[in-house]
């Protein structure tokens, strides 16, 4: 394990304030402050002030101005800032263990998925143990939700409806539109709206908010629901030296707030996922909602690539078999919970 002087730094300053005074932790996010996700770390940094009487207050530093997406992982482990937003696709061997909430699983629902992964990250303690020696500590997690596909003058209907098309794709997911025939384009999902209005595409994987929030609508002819799987490994995690240095009762208060973040967030996209659907039927979107046996199609497609997954994970000390198997019971849990008591915000 490495201890850095800004970290050390950091840990000590905190250890000499704390019992005397409020503590600032500053929080760097590479994204706007705009959105469902910065409502939720908005929401996120209120509740630990409130949950510690005022004790402890969160900075937030948006839109990378203390560093980049793919610097955040070493300047959250350098004590760069105390705390931050880690987006597990920049970080594939570091953030391994949090990749398995980016596999192409049955797992569709934000909520189920978030409240799934936050169990496994804040429970096993091999992955706990991993963190540490990166001088992380895993505080809560976001979701960018269920992976779909729009089109122009294409439908997906079916599996095979792929073959031959340009798509834009998202990880395994579009691994797995590939080995279908899918001719992969490399191309942000904020250029598809261009690509797509050119021909240089004919579909793009994404999430239904962000087909609305770029106004995809205006050039797709056709929006294919998926229900297979989401993107889920990206969150706030904390320098260890700081976390160290509160008190157990802030750490408790730190913790409670990242979990709420799953209730929060998952409230939030949901409805800006259904929001979003029905703008696209507004502008003659047809939407369509892949059916079930196509859908296990994809799912079975995707096998290979959690695999592979699992024997990277076993080759980096963790036990990928292991968590994988506990990650598929607590989708399995959560699930119930949402069929059995409906979404926490609606209780």
């Amino acid at each position: 394990m490495k201890k850095t002087l800004a970290s050390a730094t950091l840990a000590l300053c905190m250890a000499t304030t704390a019992l005397s005074a409020q503590t600032t932790l500053i929080l760097g996010e590479a994204g706007p402050n705009r959105g469902a996700r910065a409502v939720a770390t908005q929401a996120f940094a209120d509740d630990v002030t409130a949950r510690t009487n005022g004790d402890l207050v969160i900075d937030i530093q948006w839109g990378g101005a203390l560093f980049k997406a793919d610097a955040a992982l070493q300047g959250v482990s350098d004590g760069v800032a105390d705390l931050g937003t880690i987006i597990g696709v920049y970080f594939p061997q570091e953030m391994i263990a949090y990749g398995i909430a980016d596999l192409p699983l049955l797992n569709a629902d934000a909520w189920v998925g978030m409240r799934a992964t936050d169990e496994l990250m804040r429970t096993d303690p091999i992955i706990a143990a991993n963190l540490a020696d990166q001088d992380l500590v895993y505080l809560g997690t976001f979701t960018t939700s269920a992976v779909n596909i729009g089109c122009k003058g294409a439908a997906i209907r079916t599996a095979e409806d792929v073959s031959g098309l340009k798509v834009r794709g998202v990880g395994a997911y579009g691994d797995v539109f590939r080995d279908l025939g899918a001719n992969m384009v490399a191309m942000s999902i904020y250029d598809a709206y261009q690509g797509m209005d050119t021909g240089l595409l004919d579909c793009s994987q994404g999430y239904s908010y962000a087909v609305a929030a770029l106004k995809q609508q205006e050039v797709m002819t056709s929006y294919t629901l998926m229900n297979w799987g989401q993107v889920g490994a990206l969150g706030i995690f904390m320098n260890k030296y700081a976390y160290d240095a509160l008190t157990p009762e802030q750490q408790t208060a730190m913790n409670d707030a990242g979990v709420g973040m799953a209730d929060t967030l998952g409230e939030l996209i949901t409805a800006d996922n259904d929001a979003a659907v029905q703008t696209m039927k507004d502008a003659g979107v047809e939407v369509i909602e892949l059916d079930a046996a196509e859908r296990d199609k994809l799912v079975e497609r995707g096998a290979p690539y959690i695999d592979a997954w699992v024997e990277q994970a076993t080759a980096a000390g963790l036990d990928g078999a292991g968590m994988l198997d506990s990650y598929r019971a607590l989708l399995a849990k959560y699930t119930e919970e949402r069929d059995a008591q409906g979404y926490p915000w609606t209780r």
